[in-house]
């Protein structure tokens, strides 16, 4: 489903649905927990055991896993808003605020910063309140230049003018979504704030999926609520596992079931103040991300063997970077000219790198020869 966000006017006469947040009792949200309370059971009992898995895990692979997941969320939630984020860029700024040993390889752009100390601080300092400057710090970050894409938009305050989030080409628009009125704004978040920092009654994560419903409703800014409602989530979250590192991604996971989001969201909005269906949607999304959480730890374990096995046989920083690169998300296939390109340096010493390296077991070549020629880890 492509969402664009246009403000519309008075004469805009595309017919309004009726929205959850125009009803006489909203935000009195309802549920039937019977409908999930086995659900959530289940993924209280994976929680814990995920968590007991990272403990066991040392606190090298607990930073290195922490690392991976934070990378994948950076770069879904904002592949999730259509926006294609460099995966390396992402590794250098996170690792760099971290203070990591991978800090520094890669030049991040300021946009891929802001939005890299948005998801540090929504999970490292799950600890503070949320609050009106720290959501606008949040969005400024997302938004460094004052605009998105091509478009100039209003920058760490709320909305001054009304939102819809609408598909389709012009005489057959479709009205997915539209936001309070600009002027409800300030009243809703203060509401909302309110809640999130003192409900405590609320089992957690039960908050982390009222919290994202309710904030991606008010949709308070310009753009960008959809990531600063899954830091939100991913605060809560962290408060729910009980640790300041993510080891799974809830937003890999929502952008591997987008059109069921966007889908869910739209028919929870356009319906009464149940929100049971939504629940359980979130819970199931959230079961998937903790169960893909495997991934992550045994290819965070795996580089730590491979590199403990291998690390004295290395001769120079060019092998380590490209074996790092085969380890991680390395396009197409290993050729000689491909490691000269990336290492900046000559066919022939990207030969003798190679060369080197399959001599002592760490690369293997490849069943195909001549032109087609190009190599592999040895796992």
């Amino acid at each position: 489903m492509q969402r664009i966000i246009c403000i519309f006017t008075a004469s805009n006469k595309i017919k309004m649905a009726i929205y959850i947040h125009q009803l006489k009792d909203w935000p009195d949200f309802k549920w039937n927990e019977q409908d999930f309370i086995s659900l959530l059971s289940e993924v209280r009992n994976l929680q814990g055991k995920l968590m007991g898995k990272i403990e066991m895990l040392g606190f090298d692979l607990k930073d290195e896993a922490n690392l991976e997941t934070l990378i994948q969320d950076v770069v879904q939630s904002s592949e999730i808003e259509g926006e294609i984020l460099n995966p390396e860029q992402v590794r250098s700024s996170i690792a760099t605020r971290l203070g990591l040993k991978d800090s520094g390889l890669k030049h991040s752009d300021r946009n891929i910063d802001g939005v890299v100390e948005m998801m540090l601080d929504a999970t490292q300092n799950n600890d503070k309140i949320l609050n009106n400057n720290r959501l606008f710090d949040w969005h400024a970050g997302l938004f460094p230049t004052g605009r998105s894409g091509m478009h100039k938009i209003e920058v760490a305050k709320w909305r001054s003018g009304d939102i819809q989030v609408v598909s389709g080409g012009m005489g057959r628009e479709i009205v997915h979504y539209q936001g309070p009125k600009a002027e409800l704004l300030e009243k809703e978040m203060k509401r909302f704030i309110n809640w999130f920092n003192s409900e405590s009654n609320l089992d957690s994560i039960l908050k982390a999926s009222i919290a994202h419903l309710w904030f991606v409703t008010i949709h308070p800014f310009d753009d960008g609520n959809g990531r600063i409602a899954r830091a939100i989530t991913d605060m809560q979250l962290s408060k729910s596992d009980g640790v300041n590192q993510r080891f799974y991604s809830m937003s890999t996971q929502i952008r591997n079931e987008r059109k069921s989001y966007y889908k869910i969201l739209e028919q929870t909005q356009k319906g009464d103040l149940d929100i049971t269906e939504w629940i359980v949607w979130f819970l199931e999304c959230l079961k998937k991300a903790i169960l893909s959480s495997d991934t992550v730890i045994d290819k965070v374990v795996r580089k730590h063997r491979f590199w403990a096995k291998n690390a004295a046989l290395i001769n120079n920083d060019r092998q380590q970077r490209m074996l790092n690169k085969l380890m991680e998300n390395f396009e197409g296939k290993l050729t000689t000219s491909k490691w000269a390109k990336i290492t900046k340096t000559s066919q022939d010493t990207a030969l003798r790198d190679i060369t080197d390296l399959v001599q002592k077991g760490i690369l293997v070549k490849a069943d195909s020869g001549g032109r087609s020629t190009h190599y592999q880890l040895k796992l």
